[in-house]
């Protein structure tokens, strides 16, 4: 069985869909079938797929994109869950039913956030939810300085932080404009190194060896 992991946030603009596409990627190149299953309606992975398609053929380093509609999902998610090893679901930026279906099939919940105030009340949602669900989930920090004063005020509090981060890097945007994510484009870059970081850390999470 297909282990899923859903990328949420109910606030818009934190990156979840391209956290989706490089966590994807990651898996893939270790050796992993994996499926995106794309139910934001603003199809951002969408088009990152297409371009990919075209500049490197169909199911290009193992992965597989299906867009689908979020009340959709459970159906969606069952007829490929004995054909991957992982199944990643982006969902759009909000907390209504499309999303919170997607929440509900998950075995890890994935909330990004940048390291503000807005962005910390604006996950709480999220976090409640999950919660609620009895979810296994954690924050992952985006575009974060880890020499900012700020940001680490802003996230003193809180808990359930993977240790890993995405910090605040052009490499990130570009090189999904290409088609491809940052441990494709540029393996030894630290953008790269970072995500490879989160997506062990993730692994480890839910217990696969």
């Amino acid at each position: 069985m297909a282990h899923i992991i859903t990328i949420a946030q109910q606030k818009g603009g934190a990156g979840k869909s391209t956290i989706a596409a490089h966590l994807a990627v990651a898996l893939a190149q270790k050796g992993s079938k994996v499926l995106i299953v794309d139910i934001d309606p603003q199809g951002s992975l969408k088009t990152w797929y297409h371009i990919r398609e075209e500049k490197f053929g169909k199911g290009y380093a193992g992965i597989t994109l299906l867009e689908s509609s979020g009340w959709r999902v459970s159906s969606t998610v069952g007829q490929y869950n004995t054909k991957m090893d992982f199944i990643i679901i982006d969902s759009p930026p909000h907390t209504e039913l499309e999303a919170k279906n997607a929440v509900r099939m998950a075995d890890l919940v994935i909330i990004p956030m940048q390291a503000s105030p807005t962005d910390v009340w604006a996950t709480k949602a999220t976090v409640d939810f999950a919660k609620q669900e009895r979810k296994n989930y954690r924050i992952m920090l985006n575009r974060y300085n880890p020499n900012s004063k700020t940001a680490k005020a802003a996230i003193g509090k809180i808990d359930m932080i993977l240790g890993g981060y995405l910090g605040n890097r052009v490499a990130f945007s570009s090189c999904f404009m290409q088609g491809k994510c940052v441990t494709e484009s540029d393996p030894s870059s630290q953008a790269a190194e970072e995500v490879r970081n989160i997506t062990n850390e993730i692994v480890e999470i839910l217990h696969i060896s």
